[in-house]
C-alpha cells in the first residue's frame, strides 16, 4: 500500500503519518516512511532518539549523491544533466530505522525559482516514482500541503490520498485545493481524515464540506497526543485511545484498497 498524507500546517498530518507508520509496523509490514515535507520532523513523531534524528541528512543536501546520479555539477542550474538517474539503493542504503520504520528524509530545493528543474528537484521526483511505482513495501508519505513531490504516473499509483484537515475553513480550503491539483494528475479520489475533534459540531461542520465516501474517519482532541511533542515522545506512544481511532481509519482504508483491486 503505498499511501500519500498531506494537509495544512499544524493539523497533525505528522503525527497521523507517524502513528499510521508504526501501526503498519507493528502489524509485521515492512515500512518506508518518507518525510517530504520542508518542515521535516517525522523522525521525532516516529520516537527517533534526538542523536539519531540529528544525524540526518535530507536527500536533496546530499551533493555528492545528487551530483553522482545526475551527472551534474555541484550546484548546477540550467544546464544539462541526466533526468532518470538510479536510484533504486537509495531507500536501502540511506534509511534510518527506529521502532521498525525506516525513515527517508527527502528535504527542499532552494535553487532556481517556482517550478525549476534542476538535479536535486530530479532526483527527488524520480526517487517517489521508485517508492510508489516500484518499491513492494507499504509506502507512507508526509507530504507539504501539496503534491509538489508527485508527478501524474506517480499520483496514479497512489492506493490513498489523504488530506488532514481540522474544523476550520482555512484547513478546508487547503483541502479544496489539493482535491483540485489532485484531478490535474490522474488522483481519481481524495480521502479526509478529521483530526482535533471536540464535539459533535466540530464533526458535522467538516462532513458537511466533503462529499459522500470521502471521510476515512475522525480522531479526537487528546491533551496528551499534543504534549508528546514538549516531552520528545512518539504520539503512538502516548494514547491508547488515539491508536484505537486511527486504527479504525487504517482497518477502513486497508478494506477499500482491497475493494480496489
Amino acid at each position: 500500500m503505498k499511501i500519500a498524507i498531506t494537509g495544512k500546517g499544524g493539523v497533525g498530518k505528522t503525527t497521523f503519518s507517524s502513528m499510521l507508520s508504526r501501526m503498519f509496523a507493528d502489524d509485521g509490514y515492512r515500512v518506508v516512511a518518507v518525510d517530504a515535507d520542508p518542515d521535516a520532523n517525522l523522525g521525532l513523531a516516529l520516537g527517533f532518539p534526538k542523536e539519531v534524528y540529528d544525524s540526518i541528512v535530507p536527500i536533496s543536501e546530499m551533493k555528492k549523491l545528487v551530483s553522482e546520479r545526475t551527472a551534474a555539477e555541484t550546484g548546477t542550474f540550467n544546464k544539462m544533466f541526466k533526468l532518470n538517474p538510479k536510484v533504486d539503493d537509495i531507500p536501502k542504503n540511506y534509511c534510518k530505522e527506529y521502532n521498525g520504520v525506516r525513515l527517508l528524509t527527502l528535504g527542499t530545493v532552494d535553487s532556481g525559482g517556482s517550478g525549476c528543474v534542476c538535479p536535486e528537484h530530479v532526483l527527488l521526483k524520480r526517487l517517489c516514482s521508485h517508492l510508489i511505482l516500484q518499491n513492494k513495501d507499504v509506502v507512507v508519505m508526509d507530504m507539504e500541503a501539496g503534491i509538489e513531490h508527485l508527478g501524474r504516473g506517480t499520483a496514479q499509483g497512489v492506493d490513498a490520498f489523504i488530506v488532514v484537515v481540522e474544523p476550520g475553513e482555512r484547513s478546508l480550503q487547503t483541502y479544496r485545493k489539493v482535491k483540485s491539483l489532485g484531478k490535474d494528475i490522474g488522483v481519481k479520489q481524495v480521502f479526509v481524515v478529521g483530526n482535533k475533534i471536540r464535539n459533535k459540531e466540530d464533526k458535522e461542520f467538516i462532513m458537511s464540506n466533503l462529499e459522500d465516501g470521502e471521510a476515512l474517519g475522525f480522531i479526537y482532541y487528546n491533551q496528551d497526543v499534543i504534549d508528546s511533542d514538549r516531552s520528545n515522545k512518539s504520539p503512538y506512544d502516548t494514547s491508547q485511545e488515539t491508536r484505537e481511532q486511527i486504527e479504525a481509519i487504517k482497518n477502513k482504508l486497508m478494506g477499500l484498497s482491497v475493494s480496489c483491486n
